[in-house]
């Protein structure tokens, strides 16, 4: 099978891309707009096999995507391009009304259009696995309620409801045009090659430079992490084994409040970094508490109960293997994380059209 992946060069979509060609017999087309967060260093492991292909690309320009199709002919779409930092949603909410609902909806359109010139058993193979966020739930309001597939849609961000709106446009193609699509809403990732700016590297990062561990409030809020490797695994699953039209919640069945995993990270580099920075004795010396966020959720959790009977999908990891992975994966490629900080990873980049 032929899959276009998009947003390749993201953090879950390069680990994805690892994963489908390492471990599978895919071919793989990675279609990336390559904004600040695409790294093509994220896919070096990769970049030389037959198997797959780099095109440069936005999700919103239909005419690309129509040259795409018409020239890799996948047998299946994964979509995974989405601005996706709630931080930058706040800040400035356009980009995101347009990669997430203009850019979903432009995919939308260019696949069932290359879907409806296929044969009859090409049509019944295809799948548009549309990849979210367990965000779109909003706020749990119990400390025992789990996110369900069947939970209301209650969005607190300009980025969670951007992603809620996708989502139900996926929905409405499958039902009004018998689009073969799914979905999936994952918990929150972490694991090698992700951004900076998010919360697990941000803390890696500054306490290598002894700079403050900013914590929102008083570090309270509870996620559920998802090792991305874990999640890479789940997509194929569903991709290959779903029902079409379902919906599956993928969770990493390990809720920690944000300061917990921030101390968790302070003690596993108390242990294994050498030469701490001059005149600190322990990381979690640095952590500072920040005004909160508006709008901030406090407790988001996944009953992953769905996708564990239906598709034999677990995590293999649990959070203390994870984390201990992920701290060691930045210490050891600081080459990597070097060039996402002076932004030499983005001078490099060349387009290679469709």
């Amino acid at each position: 099978m032929k899959i276009l992946v998009t947003g390749g060069a993201g953090f879950i979509g390069s680990a994805l891309i690892r994963y489908l060609v390492d471990e599978t017999e895919c071919e793989v087309v990675n279609l990336d707009k390559l904004t600040y967060a695409g790294n093509l260093d994220s896919l070096q492991k990769v970049e030389a096999s037959p198997r797959y292909q780099f095109a440069q690309a936005d999700i919103c320009d239909r005419e690309a995507l129509d040259r795409l199709f018409a020239k890799h002919q996948p047998g299946a779409v994964m979509h995974l391009a989405a601005e996706s930092h709630v931080d930058r949603s706040i800040d400035g909410p356009g980009d995101f009304i347009q990669t997430n609902l203009v850019g979903t909806y432009t995919m939308l359109e260019a696949a069932r259009a290359y879907w409806s010139t296929l044969s009859d058993s090409a049509q019944a193979a295809f799948r548009f696995l549309h990849v979210s966020t367990d965000e779109v739930y909003g706020d749990l309001a119990g400390c025992d309620d789990l996110f369900r597939e069947d939970t209301s849609y209650d969005p607190s961000s300009p980025y969670a409801a951007t992603k809620a709106g996708s989502d139900h446009l996926v929905r409405a193609w499958g039902r009004t045009f018998r689009f073969p699509v799914l979905i999936t809403n994952c918990s929150n990732n972490y694991g090698p090659c992700q951004f900076p700016e998010k919360l697990i590297p941000h803390m890696i990062l500054n306490a290598l430079q002894a700079k403050p561990l900013p914590i929102y409030g008083d570090g309270s809020q509870v996620r559920d992490w998802l090792y991305v490797d874990d999640h890479a695994r789940a997509l194929y699953r569903v991709l290959t084994r779903g029902l079409i039209g379902d919906t599956y919640n993928i969770g990493g069945l390990n809720e920690k409040k944000n300061i917990d995993v921030v101390k968790t990270i302070c003690g596993i580099m108390d242990q294994v970094v050498a030469d701490k920075p001059t005149g600190l004795n322990h990381f979690e010396d640095l952590i500072t508490f920040v005004k909160d966020r508006p709008g901030h959720d406090e407790r988001y959790a996944i009953d992953a109960s769905k996708i564990n009977a239906d598709l034999d999908w677990a995590p293999v990891e649990d959070f203390d293997s994870g984390i201990r992975k992920t701290v060691l994966w930045y210490l050891e490629n600081r080459e990597w994380w070097q060039r996402v900080i002076d932004g030499s990873y983005r001078l490099e980049r060349i387009g290679t059209g469709s």
